[in-house]
């Protein structure tokens, strides 16, 4: 699908909710201050730029839209410390503003295109996925779909909770996978980094499936090597990479 689906616009947004959903990650909530809500695909990304004491926009960022579509609010997924870096969206409050441009990115889903999907995140990654399940939920879509899901530790799984209640209500098969398990963390699920026997194993009939990918670049460049040896198609797979 082209990148021009919906247009550009460029809004100032304020923020509603700034909190920590998991040890390493930040969820933010924002709406737009003239109140009208952007229009995306699930999947899509936006560009989120700073604004100073001055008025003055400084380095911007790409964030992909963990909200469902018609949502007055976009949600995101910010891990608080990268490569040495603290965000300052840690530091964030209610009413700070921000200038968000977009919405940006091919990687999109359209229910009723693909009825079968596999969809495989890494860490914030699953970001765009949420929009997608929650865009799945609003609309009652019967799609058949698995979620692979990779985290480090047990304590990251991102919106717990409704992860849980969507997938269930929506018949999602849900597989979550812990890479780095400690001795009494209590996990008792998958562990180890996703590849080709723990696709093949969840996802028996992954060649009948189109397959989203989205995580950081070395995670995506092994998942996508990964289903390539399972001989699925190189264009059924779909993928989005960050960092």
């Amino acid at each position: 699908m082209p990148d021009n689906t919906y247009p550009v616009t460029k809004k100032l947004y304020e923020i509603t909710v700034s909190r920590p959903d998991t040890p390493e990650v930040q969820l933010v909530r924002m709406k737009a201050v003239d109140g009208t809500a952007m229009n995306f695909d699930a999947g899509m990304f936006v560009m989120i730029y700073g604004i100073d004491a001055a008025g003055k926009e400084y380095v911007g960022r790409a964030f992909s839209i963990a909200s469902e579509p018609s949502a007055q609010e976009m949600e995101f997924f910010v891990v608080k410390e990268h490569g040495g870096h603290v965000s300052h969206f840690t530091e964030t409050k209610p009413g700070d503003r921000y200038s968000v441009v977009g919405p940006h990115g091919q990687f999109k889903f359209v229910p009723g295109v693909d009825k079968k999907v596999l969809f495989i995140a890494g860490g914030t990654g699953l970001a765009p996925f949420m929009s997608m399940i929650r865009h799945l939920k609003k609309l009652g879509s019967d799609t058949d779909a698995v979620l692979l899901y990779s985290i480090k530790f047990p304590t990251e799984i991102l919106v717990k909770d409704e992860l849980y209640q969507l997938c269930t209500g929506l018949g999602i098969k849900l597989v979550i996978t812990v890479t780095r398990p400690q001795e009494g963390d209590g996990w008792s699920g998958e562990t180890g980094h996703i590849g080709a026997d723990m696709i093949k194993k969840h996802a028996p009939d992954v060649k009948e499936r189109v397959s989203y990918v989205c995580g950081p670049l070395p995670f995506v460049n092994a998942i996508k090597d990964a289903l390539v040896q399972l001989d699925v198609p190189k264009n059924e797979i779909k993928a989005d990479v960050w960092g």
